[in-house]
């Protein structure tokens, strides 16, 4: 290869379990003699057509969202965003040019909370999405939220929110109340056992304390409280009551985690192809197990992610048990909060975060990030350290709830989210605050166990030679997962062959997914990428790229030609 070296580790003929398996044979180090690498343009480059804004150039077959393009082309390689946001559709948001506009800011994954809405609505939104990525030239992922069976209210009365104040008397009921008809500072709650299992004297708390009340009186299926803590009460918002600091849990800790409707809800987003269910209050690993098992038997081939929400006592029981059989994980710290005393939550944040890492599990902090954004067009300090605290830890994405749903200034908090992620991935670069956790082996085969060791390697050797980019060709996305569990400096460019393997990757920290038709062979797939690169002037002569691949486990270290 002229202008160019090469260093290649190969342990051919092995291949992951992504692909038929050949007879194991003694692995080989070798350095093969450079050849000449000859790149005919107008041989290999259709000629590029004009796009407009935000439109996704298809050269070829390689397909990139053009916001993250244009961040590479003008922040370089190493300035590029690795962490991922997550943005909550609303009434705020739920437009196709509301939907762009996040989109534009830098929303990587679109998540639907089906607390709220019905599904036809969640339709539409799921739609606009698609076409958004189809039209426009995004590869944002769609995530879906079940409700969960925990108690929580009912909406109020077809307002977006209303503020209980200091000392107001309030009453929560079980009573069927029809909207028009229920009276002032009435609120219907989701659980038939409500009114049985708290006492007077106890503590209600919404969305982990936002309001707090203490009962003062029941009346059959009434319970009337007045208000201590004064604040915003929002729709379908999350109850717990307390009882002499401790957390009743009585027969509402025997309700299942996924709901009936949840099971609606579910068969919804598998018709509607979305790419992540998140489950809400997952107690044990059954469950996970038991929901992947029925979304195949619905929809053989499927690839749809399953997110466990740590949000409950339950989930910190079994905690590695629920990451082992997930998907990825968030830590819902606002229900969370309510749960478990205040000051358990950063640490619970960070073993999740950590524990993820070492599952090879991608993970999403949420809850409350820039509460004070519903409101105020710029966040409090102490949440900006908050979110520098996440992205300090390295968790793969950060999530905006509230925010972005119905909050005043959605493509501010999103800004908020991008701008403070870039600016603590810059520190830790600048400080060389170099990655030093012991990952440990987390494959189940010999196979697969070498192409851990091999992604691990890669990491270490892009960071030792300050590669300008890691290539990666994965056609799971498995490879490029292990890759981002490693926290290089660097960029991932992880290429696969299907749109839905690249919007999966968009929630794993540092990848920058790209669709790509690619065969087993090696020098071919690299001559045409770096000629569509090139031509599109994402990377240049001279840059130095680590190149794995799941098709056959090797890496290279090259400078394009």
């Amino acid at each position: 290869m002229s202008g160019s070296f090469r260093c290649s580790i190969s342990l051919s003929p092995l291949h992951s379990n992504e692909f038929p398996r050949i007879p194991v044979t003694k692995p080989r180090i070798h350095v093969p003699v450079p050849k000449p690498m000859t790149v005919a343009l107008s041989k290999v480059v259709s000629p590029l057509r004009v796009a407009a804004p935000g439109v996704m150039i298809d050269a070829v077959g390689l397909e990139v969202d053009r916001v993250t393009e244009a961040e590479l082309k003008e922040n370089g390689f190493r300035s590029t965003r690795k962490t991922k946001i997550v943005c909550t559709i609303g009434p705020r948001t739920c437009e196709f040019e509301e939907i762009e506009a996040l989109a534009v800011g830098g929303m990587n994954v679109a998540r639907v909370n089906m607390c709220h809405g019905t599904r036809e609505w969640h339709r539409d939104v799921i739609r606009r999405v698609r076409q958004l990525n189809e039209e426009k030239g995004f590869a944002v992922a769609v995530m879906m939220d079940t409700e969960g069976s925990e108690i929580h209210m009912d909406d109020l009365n077809d307002v977006e929110s209303t503020k209980a104040n200091d000392g107001q008397i309030w009453t929560f009921t079980v009573r069927a109340v029809d909207q028009p008809s229920r009276p002032e500072r009435t609120i219907t709650v989701n659980y038939d056992g409500f009114a049985e299992d708290v006492k007077v004297g106890d503590e209600l708390l919404v969305d982990g304390g936002m309001v707090t009340f203490v009962v003062i009186e029941k009346i059959g299926p009434d319970v009337i409280c007045r208000c201590t803590d004064p604040g915003l009460l929002l729709p379908r918002a999350n109850l717990t009551f307390w009882r002499n600091g401790s957390l009743v849990r009585e027969r509402n800790a025997m309700l299942p985690t996924i709901s009936s409707k949840d099971w609606l809800d579910i068969d919804f987003g598998i018709e509607e192809g979305v790419d992540f269910i998140a489950v809400s209050f997952v107690k044990s690993a059954e469950v996970i197990k038991t929901l992947k098992s029925y979304i195949i038997d619905r929809s053989p081939g499927s690839q749809i992610g399953i997110i466990a929400k740590i949000e409950s006592i339950d989930s910190l029981k079994n905690l590695e048990e629920i990451i082992q059989v997930s998907d990825g994980t968030m830590v819902a710290r606002g229900d969370l909060g309510a749960q478990i005393p205040l000051e358990q939550v950063p640490s619970v944040q960070h073993e999740v975060i950590q524990l993820c890492r070492q599952l090879n599990k991608p993970v999403i902090v949420a809850s409350q990030l820039l509460e004070s954004m519903i409101e105020y067009p710029i966040p409090t300090r102490a949440e900006v350290a908050d979110v520098s605290e996440a992205v300090g830890q390295q968790a793969d994405a950060l999530m905006l709830s509230s925010e972005s749903a119905m909050g005043q200034y959605p493509e501010k908090a999103l800004a908020v989210l991008r701008s403070v992620s870039l600016r603590i991935e810059k520190c830790r670069r600048e400080e060389k605050h170099w990655d030093v956790t012991d990952l440990h082996i987390v494959s189940s085969s010999k196979l697969d166990e070498i192409s851990e060791e091999i992604c691990n390697t890669t990491s270490r050797m892009a960071n030792k030679l300050k590669a300008d980019a890691i290539f990666v060709y994965t056609k799971t996305g498995q490879t490029a997962s292990l890759l981002s569990r490693n926290r290089p400096d660097c960029p991932i460019f992880a290429f696969a062959p299907s749109t839905s393997i690249q919007r999966c990757l968009n929630l794993k920290w540092g990848l920058i997914p790209f669709r790509l038709d690619f065969s087993d062979d090696m020098e071919s797939n690299l001559n045409r990428t770096f000629s569509l690169l090139k031509a599109r002037a994402m990377i240049k002569s001279g840059d130095l790229i680590i190149v794995v691949s799941d098709v056959m486990q090797s890496i290279q270290a090259i400078k394009v030609p």
